[in-house]
């Protein structure tokens, strides 16, 4: 048997070396060959990559907001990735809005950049997964400017980028008026993130906003638009919010850590929001006790002006339940001017004294009744000095929370049904009730009318209440059921009052009495008005 090399000479072994490496050499050529001319072809397509990216980007926010677009600077790296960036980009308003009057861009970007693929470039539309912005700012110009436009039947190309996802850094929503009264509605987003961001369906996001006043940030997810060209302040959104650990020590006058959430949808124009609002450590500095509040509202926002409506707000303050209904509305340079209607049905007027008057315990406890006009005018000062109440009230079941008040009531009393003698400290607890009408502004509560009832008397006065305590002064006049005479327990009194009964008997009444009160609310002091009797006859 002969082995495989056997017949082989040493010449035929080289000729044979000679063909081997004659093939590599060739398939080596070929492969430098092929790269030369790929990377020939790299070298071009990433030279002309940039133009082609950049009119790409042009033409599909062109296309996508009929509008004018600028682009300041716009670059395209290797180094990073292949790596696209830009710089000053601006969207202009569609031209006939523009025309109206809106010269500000629509949208302005600081700085933008997002990763692509070469191959991409030979793709129509051309996907792109996120990209990143920073310092995104987006003015919508007033209602008036876009109802004077008419509707632009503009297209310019096509869309050639699809992006899935855009994420954006330190952003604001400025929404324009044409009110000379009111001041452009600013939202601060912080981080935004919108996904599926397509022509014609709805965009979701997922963002992080920072409120002013009172200080705090807000979580909002939900749905955006889909973008209307022509009406950008038409546009739809809905989302449900949180804004929590907010401090209300950020507006001057009250306290307490807000928490809340709710939903809310609509248009960038008008937003209806419902919600729930807990503060349980509520304040206000006439007072700084903390009381616990619990707010559920219905409220329509319009973001053209800033003013909110409030439709209504049903509350809970302590025990007592409330609702109220109006309107904040923004003054321009100034703040806001807060008008609301208040309804206290069947409340507790310690929780309302415990929230607004320093004395501890409160001056008195009861069943309130009460309806009332609010306003908080604009201003740098305290809440507290800028609030303003008018409106009127009814008390039942009254108790005075300081013995010595409550004993001089109980003794007025028995002697005004003519029982002097059981007229002593310690006496029974009587029932009475009040009803008046009031203002209060300045930390001080004004009484035109106030009425209060008691078995065997009735007493009308007018008078000021300060907030701090530190003022009562009260003057009006008693009613008895009982003679002067029959109201002192020692019958020598009694005696000697006689002859001046027919004098101070008035009008059916036993006897009409003037009195005062003065002093502070640790020491009240009662006592007859001669003074003012003789004024008043």
């Amino acid at each position: 048997m002969s082995t495989p090399h056997e017949g082989l000479t040493p010449e035929n072994n080289q000729e044979s070396a000679k063909k081997r490496h004659s093939i590599w050499w060739w398939i080596s050529i070929s492969l430098l060959i092929a790269v030369i001319v790929v990377a020939t072809i790299a070298q071009i397509m990433f030279y002309r990559s940039g133009p082609i990216l950049k009119g790409r980007v042009i033409e599909t926010l062109s296309t996508r907001f009929d509008s004018r677009v600028e682009l300041d600077n716009f670059e395209v790296s290797v180094v990073k990735g292949f790596e696209v960036s830009g710089d000053g980009l601006k969207i202009y308003p569609p031209d006939d809005v523009v025309e109206a009057g809106a010269k500000d861009p629509l949208i302005s970007l600081d700085h933008f950049s997002f990763h692509a693929n070469l191959m991409g470039l030979f793709l129509k539309p051309m996907h792109v997964g996120t990209v990143k912005v920073k310092g995104m700012t987006i003015s919508i110009p007033p209602r008036e400017m876009r109802q004077q436009a008419a509707k632009s039947d503009r297209h310019i190309g096509k869309i050639k980028i699809v992006v899935d996802e855009i994420d954006c850094e330190d952003s604001k929503l400025i929404i324009g008026t044409a009110k000379p009264d009111k001041d452009p509605k600013e939202f601060v987003l912080q981080h935004i993130v919108m996904h599926n961001v397509g022509p014609n369906e709805p965009w979701r996001y997922d963002a992080n906003l920072v409120n002013a006043i009172p200080r705090g940030d807000i979580h909002a997810e939900g749905t955006f638009g889909p973008w209307v060209n022509e009406s950008p302040g038409d546009s739809s959104i809905t989302g449900k919010y949180i804004f929590d650990h907010v401090d209300l020590g950020t507006i001057k006058g009250i306290g307490g850590t807000l928490s809340s959430i709710g939903d809310f949808s609509g248009q960038l124009d008008r937003i209806v929001v419902d919600g729930v609002a807990d503060v349980p450590n509520f304040s206000l500095d006439t007072a700084n006790n903390p009381v616990p509040l619990h707010t559920k509202f219905h409220a329509i926002v319009d973001g053209t002006s800033g003013d909110t409506y409030l439709q209504p707000v049903d509350a809970r303050l302590g025990r007592s339940e409330f609702s109220c209904s109006g309107a904040i509305i923004n003054i321009k340079g100034v703040g806001h001017n807060i008008d609301l209607n208040v309804d206290v049905p069947n409340g507790r007027i310690q929780d309302f004294l415990e929230l607004a008057v320093k004395t501890k315990p409160v001056i008195m406890t009861g069943q309130l009744q009460m309806k009332t006009k609010l306003h908080i005018r604009p201003g740098k000062e305290s809440v507290t000095q800028k609030l303003g109440l008018n409106g009127g009230f009814k008390l039942r079941s009254i108790h005075f929370t300081n013995p010595e008040w409550q004993d001089k009531i109980d003794m007025l009393s028995l002697r005004a049904r003519g029982d002097a003698k059981d007229a002593k400290p310690g006496a029974e607890d009587v029932a009475s009730q009040m009803v008046g009408a009031f203002g209060m502004g300045g930390g001080k509560l004004r009484f035109s009318k106030l009425g209060y009832s008691l078995p065997g008397a009735d007493v009308n006065l007018v008078g000021v209440y300060s907030l701090d305590g530190n003022e009562l002064d009260f003057n009006g006049k008693v009613r008895t059921k009982a003679a002067l005479s029959n109201m002192v327990a020692t019958w020598w009194k009694s005696w000697l009052l006689k002859p001046v009964d027919p004098f101070f008997r008035k009008n059916g009444a036993g006897a009409e009495i003037p009195v005062k009160i003065s002093g502070t609310k640790g020491a009240p002091k009662f006592g007859l008005d001669m003074k003012h009797k003789e004024k008043g006859e």
